[in-house]
């Protein structure tokens, strides 16, 4: 397929557009990055996704899909030549969406407010919520990987995507808190898997620098408004 046929609206920092980005990889499928400004919206952007008005996008044939899980499973649909994503099984496929829904819904806003609070007892209950969570995905991983090298199992799924892509954030929050946030002691199949993930071939050219992102977050702080990734 030509590149000039599918297209990723996005920016470079978002983890929401990593997800499509390394489905792409995933797939083999060329594809034109449509670079977003941060902090304006292009023409293009407000027609493709008019409601949320958000990114990422991914233009398919002038087709255009929003959201970054709902643009996962459609690559995995649509190119079926690569490597599968989500599960063959439609329990497996279930369970898949059950711990995608919990990284965005509980774990992914206790990390934001750990990177962005200012009060001492509030970073404490919030460490607390991402020390739990990452004991739940600790075992989540051991019954989904069944073994393997990831939560997909030999190749990166769909959980694998949608955790992976906060790992560069990660890393920006443990150097502001001055934590670790996975405990090789009490996690160790997820540092493991975390060091698998980012060195990946889909990954590696998608994943950006943390001092790029400490860098980008700094900026933000200083504008006044905490970055919304």
């Amino acid at each position: 397929m030509a590149k000039n046929d599918v297209k990723l609206l996005g920016s470079w920092p978002s983890p929401f557009v990593m997800r499509p980005q390394i489905a792409l990889n995933i797939k083999s499928v060329n594809y034109e990055f449509l670079e977003e400004t941060i902090g304006s919206k292009s023409q293009l952007l407000l027609q493709s996704n008019p409601v949320h008005k958000k990114i990422p996008v991914l233009i398919h044939a002038d087709k255009p899909i929003s959201e970054s899980i709902i643009i996962v499973e459609y690559i995995d649909e649509v190119w079926t030549s690569g490597p599968s994503i989500l599960a063959s099984d439609p329990y497996d496929r279930a369970i898949e969406r059950f711990w995608v829904a919990y990284i965005d819904e509980k774990l992914v806003p206790a990390l934001k407010g750990l990177r962005d609070s200012e009060g001492e007892e509030e970073r404490k209950v919030l460490l607390g919520q991402v020390a739990e969570g990452f004991v739940l995905l600790e075992e989540a991983f051991g019954k989904c990987s069944k073994g393997k090298a990831f939560f997909g199992g030999d190749q990166i799924g769909l959980i694998d995507i949608a955790l992976g892509c906060y790992l560069g954030w990660w890393k920006v929050i443990e150097k502001r808190r001055g934590v670790k946030l996975m405990d090789e002691a009490k996690t160790p199949g997820l540092v493991k898997w975390a060091e698998r993930f980012c060195a990946d071939d889909a990954v590696k050219g998608v994943m950006p620098e943390t001092e790029k992102l400490v860098e980008f977050f700094l900026q933000a702080m200083v504008s006044g408004a905490p970055p919304k990734k």
